[in-house]
């Protein structure tokens, strides 16, 4: 673990970056600037490493950064409809920024705080709190966010959080991947998905709050297929939203880590695997991209994909899908852990 100063944010206050490697030499660096992971720098089947996340060189476009490159989003990760809820038989009014609806937690969600951080050997923790009523939440929410990496190619992410009024919180981790490092677009990765089913949208990319099968659909990643095989097809969960940016229900049986996906990229070797506590994970390729990332690199649509491990879209909304509530007296948890490995 090394700490040292990433940059200075226009008040003036300082922003440190948090170096983590293991045995094997995958690193991964984080700010306390949003939790985010700005680097994290994978072998390749013949040991070369790159990086395979995407993001920036220096502070300031992170703090302009309209993709949440590698930032933990919150209070709420995803969409709320009309940026509107009623809880306890109280309806509550939340910041809208993506169209009619409430995206990442607002405009100055988790992914735009400054984060208190404390280093451990193996890990980094960042703890923010959250004042009641900040874009429209009720409650003043204490969340921390952990990285911990470990000598089997693991980084893993600990949720944690207490609030004291009861209130909507589904945090997620959203790096944009490209296994191959960035050097081209990702539609030749193969994917699969632990899922039989996901949450078709409306033109909003609300959910409908139907749990549709995904057979016999471009969204069947059940098997190996490759992100780009049906990216294109004029299905009209695709056409409206330009590429897949869609909620799945991952298969579980009960409480704890369950697979969630599994990415190969053929040409390096790279693999992905995520397993997470969440119910749900949104599989987004990056349909909208267009950035000047690190070393000047141009950032296009399908450049990366992201798998965000999450509560569905639109739940406290949506009485049918599995409750983003929490209350006081109970402490909220969730862990996903990435591991990077090879095929040769």
């Amino acid at each position: 673990m090394t700490r040292m100063e990433f940059g200075k944010l226009p008040d003036g206050r300082a922003i440190d970056r948090f170096t983590l490697t293991n045995a094997g030499g995958l690193q991964v660096q984080a700010i306390s600037y949003g939790a985010i992971i700005t680097s994290i720098r994978v072998p390749d089947r013949n040991g070369k490493l790159d990086d395979v996340v995407l993001g920036y060189d220096t502070l300031d476009p992170y703090v302009r950064n309209p993709s949440y490159f590698g930032a933990i989003v919150g209070r709420y990760a995803n969409r709320i409809a009309n940026g509107k809820f009623t809880l306890d038989g109280k309806e509550y009014t939340l910041v809208t920024n993506n169209r009619p609806n409430h995206l990442h937690g607002g405009t100055k969600g988790f992914d735009k705080q400054v984060w208190d951080a404390k280093a451990g050997e193996a890990s980094v923790s960042f703890t923010y709190r959250s004042a009641d009523g900040e874009e429209g939440y009720p409650g003043t929410v204490n969340t921390t966010v952990s990285y911990t990496l470990t000598d089997k190619n693991e980084l893993i992410v600990e949720y944690r959080a207490t609030t004291d009024k009861a209130t909507p919180f589904n945090p997620s981790q959203h790096s944009y991947f490209n296994l191959a490092g960035a050097s081209r677009d990702v539609l030749d990765h193969e994917v699969t998905i632990f899922a039989d089913r996901f949450t078709p949208t409306d033109t909003t990319l609300i959910p409908t709050g139907e749990l549709a099968s995904v057979g016999g659909t471009p969204f069947d990643f059940r098997k190996p297929t490759t992100i780009g095989a049906r990216i294109n097809d004029s299905y009209p969960q695709l056409r409206q939203a330009s590429g897949y940016d869609h909620n799945y229900v991952i298969n579980r049986q009960g409480a704890g880590l369950v697979p969630a996906a599994r990415v190969v990229e053929p040409t390096t070797g790279r693999v992905l695997e995520v397993s997470t506590t969440e119910p749900g994970m949104q599989f987004y390729t990056a349909n909208t991209l267009n950035a000047v990332g690190k070393g000047g690199r141009a950032y296009q649509k399908y450049f990366a994909f992201c798998l965000e491990t999450e509560h569905y879209p639109d739940s406290p909304n949506k009485p049918q899908f599995p409750s983003s509530i929490i209350r006081p007296g109970s402490e909220f948890t969730s862990r996903t852990v990435y591991t990077f490995g090879v095929v040769k």
